[in-house]
């Protein structure tokens, strides 16, 4: 009963009111032209030939934000999680409608970060797979006092969780090239971390807001996940990475969580990880567009859009479970051997693509 009334009630609400709000944004997107039309919108990763409405970023929001009004108490933590997640989100419909610079884009990646760290959202220690523990907020990277209206930036908890937010963010953006896959790893990893808060004391206000929350954005990312699931009647858009902003939070608060953050995402963020590396040593600015993740890949070798989804989703779960029953070293060697899997995989894939290419033209 008391799992019902502190999580159930909100994950159904967020869940009903992204589910009723969908239809009406598409409504309202293909009215106002916020559309991916493959004719106008030259970009290498399209795979889709007609015009699909953008913006799907509106209505998880609009879930997240109703559901967390009504349940989350009001104070300096949800104010800056909500107030940086829906510049986020207008930054991101803007991006939908004109495609603006990815640069602007990774800007306010940085201020929104910057917004949530400075309430107090940071990563204060890590756990050390080999024992103890390691408290990074006693390290300043000064070697003096620094402070900005009580926010010190070069204090590395704050740095590395502005890093984790703006990652996170930018990781699952790279993960919604195919249907259905984002709102279904989101929702996953979302009740992986939820359910890892439900096992520290509800009594500490961050681990209620960590709890509910999770679940808030878990119901919204299940209520989007229909429309989005091959054939996709509508796109996130850059817009959703308002969401993937408050699940890299969630992720940070009530204690550092992000070995299991990082294990039941490990999918996405190894090919993140992997586009990266292979873009800078071509040559290429991190933010150039190619046809080369992971589910490009997949699909280059026959695999179906609802098939790669279900891989996605399948090996989240299942990283996720693993994530509940393992201690911090366990954790640390299931994070290596996904990913030496997913990295080899990835390499094999390309080399097997680069031969396909050569055999083609010859």
């Amino acid at each position: 009963m008391f799992f019902d009334s502190i999580v159930f009630l909100p994950f159904l609400l967020s869940f009903a009111v992204t589910a009723l709000a969908t239809p009406i944004c598409l409504y309202f997107l293909k009215k106002f032209g916020i559309m991916d039309d493959p004719k106008t919108h030259i970009h290498p990763a399209i795979l889709h030939t007609k015009p699909i409405p953008r913006g799907g970023g509106i209505p998880l929001f609009l879930g997240v934000c109703i559901a967390g009004m009504l349940f989350l108490p009001l104070n300096q933590t949800t104010i800056a999680l909500f107030f940086g997640s829906f510049i986020a989100l207008v930054i991101g419909v803007l991006d939908d409608k004109f495609d603006i610079s990815p640069y602007i884009r990774f800007s306010v990646n940085i201020g929104v970060a910057v917004i949530v760290v400075s309430s107090g959202i940071t990563i204060p220690y890590v756990t050390n797979p080999l024992g103890g523990i390691l408290h990074l907020n006693q390290i300043n990277l000064l070697p003096f006092s620094f402070s900005l209206g009580g926010f010190n930036p070069f204090l590395l908890s704050n740095i590395v969780a502005m890093v984790w937010i703006v990652w996170v963010m930018n990781m699952l953006n790279w993960s919604k090239g195919v249907d259905g896959v984002m709102p279904g790893t989101v929702a996953i990893s979302a009740i992986v971390i939820g359910i890892v808060s439900l096992r520290f004391p509800l009594s500490d206000e961050s681990t209620y807001i960590a709890a509910l929350l999770s679940f808030i954005i878990a119901g919204s990312a299940l209520g989007f996940l229909p429309f989005n699931f091959y054939p996709a009647k509508i796109f996130p858009g850059y817009g959703a990475t308002a969401i993937y902003l408050l699940l890299a939070a969630v992720s940070m608060l009530s204690g550092a969580k992000l070995a299991t953050a990082l294990l039941v995402m490990a999918v996405p963020m190894i090919d993140g990880a992997f586009t990266i590396g292979r873009r800078l040593l071509s040559g290429h600015s991190p933010f150039w567009h190619d046809k080369k993740h992971l589910h490009h890949l997949l699909l280059e070798f026959g695999f179906g859009h609802r098939s790669i989804a279900l891989f996605y989703w399948s090996v989240s779960a299942i990283l996720g479970m693993l994530s509940l029953t393992l201690s911090s070293r366990g954790k640390v060697f299931a994070l290596i051997m996904i990913l030496l899997i997913i990295g080899g995989a990835l390499l094999s894939l390309h080399l097997a693509l680069k031969a396909k290419h050569e055999k083609e033209i010859i």
